[in-house]
């Protein structure tokens, strides 16, 4: 599946927009990660080389640390990681599979796929200030997946930008559009 354009209806748009503004304020709800930064999945469905976007979930628990996945996560970072103001131990994410599972039953009941997961760049560096594309690291975990990586950069958080790139490719981009009107 390799869609050249990507739609999302206004409301999935800002609610993807908003989850990352929220998560920056530290306004946490009760049963979700308590970090600076957004995750979740986007689900779609694809006709030819355009994916409407029908279904986004916002994942909730990180289990980073767990011993199962903790050590392969802290070699990763080792490997891949730029230094960042956040610290080691708190940097990376994996998605809990129940949550996975659920959002995949959910999107396909309407008729959807997974596209791809989204999540949060907020700190600027000195050599990507927009931190609006792929890291090494996102590009990584994305490889062979057949999913696309969503970057929302909220760098900026009155003016975020939402980029996708298959399978965490910076040269293989999709053209992300918002529909105003879902009756469209």
């Amino acid at each position: 599946m390799n869609p050249v354009n990507v739609v999302f209806p206004a409301p999935l748009y800002a609610s993807v927009v908003e989850h990352g503004r929220r998560k920056l304020a530290g306004a946490w709800e009760p049963d979700e990660e308590q970090a600076p930064k957004a995750y979740g999945l986007v689900g779609a469905r694809v006709e030819g080389s355009t994916a409407t976007v029908i279904d986004v979930v916002p994942l909730r628990n990180n289990l980073r640390a767990r011993d199962e996945y903790k050590d392969e996560v802290d070699r990763l970072m080792d490997e891949l990681a730029v230094p960042s103001e956040t610290p080691f131990d708190r940097r990376g994410w994996v998605a809990d599979p129940r949550e996975v599972l659920a959002a995949e039953r959910r999107f396909e009941a309407g008729g959807a796929v997974l596209l791809g997961a989204y999540h949060m760049h907020r700190v600027a560096w000195p050599d990507d200030p927009r931190r609006d594309t792929c890291t090494a690291l996102d590009t990584a975990l994305a490889r062979g997946s057949g999913l696309w990586a969503f970057i929302l950069s909220m760098v900026d958080p009155v003016q975020p930008v939402l980029r996708a790139f298959f399978e965490g490719d910076n040269h293989r981009e999709a053209r992300i559009s918002v529909m105003e009107d879902a009756r469209r």
